[in-house]
């Protein structure tokens, strides 16, 4: 009778705590984000059903990260690590290392991120794993574009995008789409960096009716991007502007902050560079407070670019200064080479030889490391807006240079296939 009274007793407590998470999640979902808080932060006080605190930890890390409080996030995220080897379940274990990669990610903590991305998915955990599996290939694409690795970085997208396409998750290849149109974006073309962001908006209008507004909000922030470095102001505008509404409506910062940068960068487009400064201010505070370091970096270039539009060079290599202690601690190698291209700028037309030859060189390495250059023509992949073509081993070439070159295969890959002493 006491074992069955017990167990009883145990099963009720767990049906409270799943009605309090459903109380807390329509809350959550009708935008009263601090009384959702307060029931699951309760449940987490009171419960001792594993499973439930697993569970409530999982929301808790969702709205942390949509707030932008990824300190707050980590934590739980590593609570949630705990709970699941309490409960020595594989497919809890996972789940818990996907939230410590994503946590990591969004703190720019790029290598940590590979690293436990890498650790979910040598788990042989059953379906449930293998459903998560798109998710940590994102996470893990994103982590090595932070490390502007572009290779693994495509690689690790196109493995998530077969997860998505075979679980049938639109959500999840919505996400996928706007990582593709940022690398193309990085890479410099243009037109792939609209078509992909183009493509998760239309997977919000055919099946986001029941989602979130923040799929809508994130496809039309890339696209402004893109419409950016198309030189299509207006359109720009436009889709930040809905960005930003629904931003702000739901109090997602880290989307606002991006909203803010990109504002700048449109008004810098335009040479409207006292009102691109307090945008970058704003989007400065707001990434800080978050601890989004790849933001503020691209924040100091554009406020550096800025000051060269006003001639105040001193001013323009302090800010390129910042970026680059930014860029090195997150180990950034693209946000750097920018970074020494704008230097050498700055130092050709001060005549200080010394220093253009010094930047020249750490130039010439960064794009050696990062591999930017097509291996058939030679020269610079990202140079100017030129058509790219990502082959299925993920090397990426000019279009032009494959469909002039008429080889099959990948070049890059044949070569290194080749052995000494068999050629």
């Amino acid at each position: 009778m006491n074992i069955f009274m017990r167990h009883l007793a145990a099963e009720m407590g767990q049906d409270q705590t799943k009605q309090q998470i459903e109380k807390g999640l329509r809350l959550y979902q009708s935008n009263q984000t601090d009384k959702a808080l307060h029931v699951w932060t309760k449940v987490l006080e009171k419960t001792s059903d594993p499973g439930g605190k697993f569970r409530v930890l999982g929301c808790l890390i969702t709205a942390h990260s949509e707030m932008g409080k990824y300190k707050d996030m980590l934590k739980y995220a590593l609570e949630q690590i705990d709970t699941a080897r309490e409960m020595e379940d594989p497919d809890y274990l996972t789940e818990g290392y996907l939230n410590l990669a994503r946590s990591n990610e969004k703190l720019c903590e790029f290598q940590k991120t590979v690293s436990y991305c890498k650790t979910c998915l040598n788990m042989q955990g059953t379906t449930v794993s293998l459903q998560l599996n798109g998710q940590v290939c994102l996470s893990m694409g994103n982590a090595y574009l932070g490390l502007s690795v572009f290779q693994k970085a495509l690689e690790s997208y196109e493995k998530a995008l077969r997860y998505a396409h075979n679980n049938d998750d639109k959500m999840l290849e919505c996400r996928v789409c706007c990582s593709l149109g940022n690398i193309y974006v990085q890479l410099k073309d243009y037109e792939k960096a609209l078509f992909f962001p183009c493509k998760a908006a239309e997977l919000v209008n055919d099946y986001g009716k029941g989602w979130s507004l923040k799929y809508r909000a994130m496809s039309q922030y890339h696209m402004s991007v893109a419409y950016r470095k198309l030189e299509r102001l207006a359109d720009a505008m436009e889709c930040c502007e809905e960005s930003m509404k629904i931003a702000l409506q739901h109090g997602d910062r880290p989307l606002q902050a991006l909203c803010l940068l990109n504002f700048a960068d449109i008004h810098r487009y335009r040479h409207a560079v006292d009102k691109a400064f307090p945008r970058y201010d704003s989007a400065l505070a707001i990434m800080t407070e978050i601890g989004n370091r790849l933001g503020q970096a691209h924040v100091y270039l554009g406020v550096a670019k800025c000051w060269l539009l006003k001639k105040e060079l001193d001013k323009a290599l302090e800010s390129l200064q910042r970026a680059q202690e930014l860029a090195d601690g997150m180990g950034n190698k693209l946000c750097t080479l920018k970074v020494h291209c704008l230097s050498e700028g700055i130092y050709q037309n001060r005549k200080q030889q010394e220093e253009v030859r010094e930047q020249v060189v750490k130039f010439l390495q960064c794009v050696e490391e990062l591999e930017l250059y097509c291996g058939i023509c030679g020269e610079s992949i990202g140079d100017r807006d030129q058509k790219l073509q990502a082959l299925p081993c993920s090397h990426i070439y000019h279009l032009r240079c494959l469909q002039t070159n008429g080889t099959k295969g990948c070049p890059k890959c044949f070569k290194s296939s080749m052995k000494p002493g068999f050629v």
